[in-house]
């Protein structure tokens, strides 16, 4: 009967231990949003196209990968990013204003004068990047930073 009672005792602590390793695994993992779909490059990012996952802080390494949706949604990606795998912080960016090869209005303002011409994108950018046009009437590159509304302004020295 003792011996009955002793290995009831052990399957017990066994269960309980089992059990309580199965919750300090679960809090250690972390949650991480992960592609639901194959994501092209230059694809723009919607709520739909994200789910989360759980991931072993052992498999993640020491790589920055995003944790929360919030910051993938109407974002572009970068790079293809496939499905169930963590999204590295640098796959993904603001989506372009102004589009490499495009027509862009190039403004130089200076004293309350304001000049506007037109010039070709040189790059791709999204508001506040700084990227080089080709002024369509001189062949000059000239750098300046693209606007909100897909205008470039030059700035002093350019």
């Amino acid at each position: 009967m003792l011996n009955r009672v002793g290995l009831i005792v052990r399957g017990l602590a066994a269960v309980l231990l089992v059990l309580v390793a199965a919750r300090v695994a679960a809090a250690e993992e972390k949650r991480l949003p992960v592609p639901a779909v194959s994501i092209r490059a230059g694809e723009m990012i919607r709520e739909e196209m994200i789910t989360e996952r759980a991931f072993a802080p052992s498999l993640l390494g020491v790589a920055m990968f995003i944790e929360g949706r919030q910051i993938l949604v109407g974002r572009m990606a970068r790079r293809a990013l496939l499905p169930g795998q963590p999204i590295p912080t640098n796959a993904v960016e603001d989506p372009w204003t102004v589009a490499r090869g495009a027509m862009v209005k190039v403004v130089v303002e200076d004293s309350g004068l304001s000049i506007v011409t037109y010039g070709s994108a040189m790059q791709s950018g999204a508001a506040g990047a700084l990227i080089p046009v080709r002024n369509t009437d001189t062949g000059v590159i000239i750098r300046g930073v693209v606007q909100p509304d897909g205008s470039v302004k030059v700035m002093d020295g350019s």
